[in-house]
């Protein structure tokens, strides 16, 4: 199966932006647990989730509700999906197609 890999757009997006890790990993969630096709490697997607625990009281985007400090330490995504999430995941694909394909 090949993967769309997005680590270093993602990387690049959440290093310049901290609020962009909520719908990183709500995307990157998405992807995997509905999809079954990650757009990030695991060490990515853990990383991520560890950025956002270390940076939680600083994070200010309004889907932050949908995550809990103990999904994020899990690395696991329980909740509902909002529904801008299926369309970001999307427009990332188009951007990306398969210059991302590993």
């Amino acid at each position: 199966m090949s993967e769309l890999i997005l680590n270093t757009e993602c990387n690049d997006s959440v290093d310049h932006n901290i609020n962009m890790s909520v719908p990183w990993y709500l995307m990157a969630s998405y992807a995997y647990y509905v999809e079954d096709k990650p757009i990030l490697t695991d060490g990515c997607f853990d990383r991520l989730a560890k950025k956002i625990v270390d940076n939680w009281e600083k994070i200010e985007h309004y889907h932050k509700d949908r995550l809990s400090l103990e999904m994020l330490q899990a690395g696991t995504f329980l909740g509902e999906y909002p529904s801008r999430v299926k369309g970001g995941l999307k427009s990332l694909k188009d951007i990306y197609g398969k210059s991302g394909t590993v």
